[in-house]
């Protein structure tokens, strides 16, 4: 039987500060860690809220003042989504990502005229191909 993972961080009074963020990633809390340098080294800003349509605390990174990827937390990895408009999905899959990004690029269901790229961080690994997907979205317009 397959086990279905949730979204962690239901509860709206408990805001995810380091203790609870490591609790629930485990050892993924390192990647993590490296994400958010990542997002000062591009000289992005994050910031956790708790959004009531979702019921969930989601992190918000953003170039000035422009979204480039949304997070979100699950038991032992984060869940970090770069969303393109259609009309760049060839542009991202020209990337020299791995075909396997690739692949679960392609194969993930559209919203509205939006791809997303869902990246699971689980760790440093994943975290080339973001990166790669991440500077075409900041250059983006």
């Amino acid at each position: 039987m397959e086990t279905i993972n949730n979204i962690e961080l239901r509860d709206e009074n408990i805001y995810p500060d380091e203790i609870v963020l490591n609790s629930i990633l485990g050892q993924s809390y390192e990647s993590y860690l490296e994400l958010l340098e990542l997002f000062q080294k591009y000289e992005m800003n994050y910031e956790w809220l708790y959004y009531h349509d979702g019921k969930a605390w989601l992190c918000k990174v953003q170039k000035k003042k422009r979204t480039i990827v949304w997070m979100s937390v699950w038991k032992n990895y984060i869940q970090a989504t770069i969303y393109f408009p259609l009309k760049l999905l060839d542009t991202v899959l020209a990337l020299d990502i791995s075909e396997t990004t690739k692949d679960k690029i392609v194969s993930t269901n559209n919203v509205g005229k939006s791809k997303p790229c869902i990246f699971e961080i689980r760790s440093k690994e994943a975290l080339v191909d973001f990166e790669k997907v991440m500077k075409l979205k900041i250059a983006s317009k």
